[in-house]
């Protein structure tokens, strides 16, 4: 149309928006099939009846810096001003198994996260938090296993039992070799440390989230929505495979999935993709692999907002970003939510800008009314054509995947990567156009002062951290450890379970370092193929 803004009208997945949605120009929709009520099968709607009628999402604040007693206060501050479940971020050596006081970790000690070297460290992040009252997540992957021992041996020192203690790690390696880049292990081990985990927690941790499948680190690489959710999938499928392949009933591990996902800008896509994500996941896996039991066919996920939409140029507008990319996470039925701060483009994020991205959550569930109705947007034709549509696209690159033989040889022939990497440079290419616009960085420019709070962490940390890492190895029981660490690596070169050896370890103070070398030792390390 002459009078229109542009000539097409696109999502990020390249769906062309028509002037309007109508029964003219959307598919075919059966509503028994492919909605059904909240809380039954495909999931469509919801994966519980009354959603957010009967509670709201858990509302979580990513957080972690410093070392273990700062980020331990920070804790304490989110969950006095109404947050109800932690997120733990750790910084660069814990997520690489490397002790504070390696030397590959000079600069980088409790940068972006956390300093865990040690139980003594973990006692002190949780102290005053007990362990059968709060919901953590871990966003840690190649040492998940090594953290969640470490977790679970404060449980046993506050006198919580296992089955108490709830919860989620990471643990999706396999979005590390996509996008990210902290793995440690070759795919192999680290999928046997995914599967031991998943099998370890079905016998003594049930209400523990074994991996939270992620595309939220797929989406910041710059993939499209439907990238995003097609790969999150194809990757979920390959631990299920694997578990299965390991000999564990897909119905004893799989209700205890959990999945990751991205809530960027385009508010209409990513709701749609929310409902995709569901009604996908319950096809695969009652028909893929045969699970029976609801739970194993319900797709439970987190969301967090988009930190690469953030801008350094006028940060206060992060705000109304964070709040459109919320909106779309609840009303496309999350069940856990952090909202990024308006200053995480510019450094760690101060008290005051955690406090307003909280209370953005709790705006949206308190006054805006939209936790009021179950999947207020069913029915939409918009909503229901682009769901459609991003499904198809979605199952369209599975397939592919899997006539590839499966995403570990995707991944290693680099062709996710290369998918990724075409679409966020499309998307580099319309914002340098200006067929992209990004408020306050290619319009909408203004002259600013420079003069933002920012949060920096204190060099003297670095220093404090290590010398308490070198003091707790004095006066340990250095035999006691060393046959800990024996034991871990004859298990690592058989096939035990790893957990219980881990476990040990940490119990007799072997750090995080020492059990990602022990490691190491028998499995060496991944080496990124270059692929062009």
């Amino acid at each position: 149309m002459a009078d229109e803004r542009r000539e097409r009208f696109l999502t990020s997945s390249g769906i062309e928006l028509p002037n309007d949605f109508n029964p003219d120009n959307i598919s075919e929709l059966d509503p028994a099939a492919d909605l059904g009520a909240p809380g039954e099968f495909p999931y469509t709607r919801g994966v519980r009846r009354n959603m957010y009628r009967g509670r709201f999402w858990t509302m979580r604040q990513y957080a972690g810096f410093a070392t273990a007693k700062e980020s331990n206060e920070r804790y304490k501050y989110l969950l006095s001003q109404g947050t109800t479940g932690l997120s733990v971020a750790f910084d660069l050596p814990t997520q690489i198994g490397l002790d504070s006081d390696d030397p590959l970790a000079l600069g980088e000690v409790g940068k972006v996260g956390v300093a865990i070297d040690c139980i003594d460290d973990m006692l002190t992040l949780f102290d005053g938090i007990p362990l059968d009252r709060v919901s953590t997540s871990m966003t840690i992957n190649a040492t998940a296993s090594t953290l969640l021992c470490l977790y679970l041996a404060v449980a046993r020192r506050q006198g919580v039992g296992f089955d108490k203690v709830n919860g989620t790690i990471q643990n999706d390696i396999l979005k590390e070799y996509i996008a990210r880049g902290t793995y440690i292990y070759p795919p192999k081990p680290s999928l046997r440390l995914i599967t031991d985990t998943f099998a370890f927690c079905a016998a003594e941790v049930p209400n523990w989230n074994t991996i939270s499948i992620s595309g939220y680190h797929i989406r910041e690489a710059g993939s499209t929505a439907a990238q995003e959710l097609a790969f999150t999938l194809a990757d979920a499928i390959c631990y299920v495979q694997a578990a299965i392949d390991v000999g564990l009933d897909v119905d004893d591990f799989a209700p205890r999935l959990s999945f990751f996902f991205n809530a960027h800008n385009d508010l209409l896509e990513e709701v749609a993709k929310f409902r995709a994500a569901r009604r996908l996941w319950a096809k695969i896996m009652r028909d893929r692999f045969g699970a029976k039991a609801a739970k194993s066919q319900m797709l439970r996920f987190h969301t967090q907002t988009a930190g690469s939409t953030l801008t350094a140029q006028q940060p206060e507008v992060n705000i109304a970003r964070t709040t459109i990319q919320a909106l779309a996470a609840v009303l496309g039925g999350t069940q856990s939510l952090h909202t990024n701060s308006m200053d995480e483009a510019l450094s760690l994020p101060t008290e005051n800008a955690a406090r307003v991205a909280l209370r953005t959550q709790q705006v949206i569930a308190h006054e805006s009314g939209v936790a009021n109705t179950v999947d207020p947007l069913a029915g939409s034709y918009a909503i229901e054509e682009l769901t459609t549509q991003l499904e198809r696209l979605a199952e369209d690159y599975i397939r592919k995947i899997d006539d590839m033989g499966g995403m570990l040889r995707a991944i290693e022939t680099g062709y996710v990567q290369r998918e990724i990497q075409e679409a966020a440079y499309q998307y580099q290419k319309a914002v340098e156009a200006e067929d992209a616009i990004v408020v306050g960085v290619n319009r909408f420019r203004i002259e600013e002062d420079g003069h933002i709070p920012t949060l920096s962490v204190d060099p003297a940390i670095e220093r404090d951290q290590v010398e308490r890492l070198q003091a707790m190895r004095g006066r340990r029981d250095a035999s006691k450890a060393e046959a800990a660490m024996q034991k871990l690596k004859d298990s690592a070169a058989g096939t035990e379970n790893l957990l219980p050896r881990i476990l040990d370890c940490v119990e007799a103070s072997v750090t995080v370092g020492e059990i990602g070398h022990a490691l190491r030792g028998v499995w060496g390390e991944y080496q990124e193929a270059i692929t062009i």
